[in-house]
């Protein structure tokens, strides 16, 4: 199992002991009214916002929110106008992080992302300082329950999907970003809930850290993924699963 997965792992079973539904819901609904404002407010014409309403239904998030959502960001509604930014640096031990944002405000945004980084062990970088060394894809995770192995491996390649990893308590299918919203399209037609689904940077080369730089790397990634800004946060740090589960 990928770096990336546990910490993506890690950070969906974070969201649910702690108070960050509310964190949740505000990361969607920016996501939301940044589709409807690049590609419309019909999602059947619009990939990038059928895919996010997808997202905001699996976290039961109210219609009328998603609604208001789109409004703003299809200009019917008065709102707020997001840039989408993505930061990089370098974390303990010598991790590469990507951090997407998404501000109203970037001489604040990029101020916090120094901040974080300096405060917690890393250093922010250039553009394209760490970039280089991470490959977008996209990840769908499924229940197992939901679907045979054979059955679902054959609806993956069938729409477009690169390859299914059943290793773990969890099917994740990973398919490349272009055909990303068509195969989530096509589960909900088929009937399958996805437990999460994003376009994630998955870096070529992982860094296996442990111990204290294991805690300092997770600290980082934890302070970066809980500023109001930070859509999602992407590592090439790999962690042991049993120790990870111990910090």
């Amino acid at each position: 199992m990928s770096g990336h997965s546990k910490w993506a792992t890690t950070k969906r079973k974070k969201a649910k002991i702690d108070s960050a539904r509310a964190k949740v819901f505000n990361r969607i609904l920016r996501e939301i009214t940044v589709a409807a404002r690049m590609g419309g407010s019909d999602p059947e014409g619009n990939p990038r916002l059928r895919a996010s309403i997808l997202k905001a239904k699996g976290s039961n998030m109210p219609n009328k929110n998603i609604e208001t959502a789109i409004a703003k960001g299809a200009g019917e509604l008065e709102g707020v106008t997001y840039s989408e930014i993505t930061y990089e640096g370098y974390g303990p031990a010598g991790t590469a992080i990507m951090v997407d944002t998404m501000t109203d405000n970037k001489v604040r945004t990029v101020a916090e992302m120094r901040h974080i980084f300096s405060k917690n062990g890393g250093n922010m970088g250039e553009a394209g300082s760490v970039a280089w060394m991470f490959k977008s894809k996209g990840i769908i995770t499924l229940a197992k329950e939901a679907i045979g192995e054979d059955a679902l491996f054959e609806f993956i390649i069938e729409n477009g999907g690169d390859d299914l990893d059943s290793s773990g308590s969890e099917y994740e299918v990973k398919v490349e970003p272009e055909y990303f919203h068509a195969i989530l399209a096509a589960m909900e037609k088929k009937g399958l809930k996805p437990i999460a689904s994003e376009v994630v940077k998955i870096a070529e080369n992982m860094v296996k850290v442990t111990g204290e730089d294991a805690e300092k790397v997770l600290r980082i990634l934890e302070a970066l993924d809980e500023q109001d800004d930070v859509q999602n946060v992407h590592t090439n740090a790999e962690f042991d699963q049993k120790e990870l589960e111990n910090l």
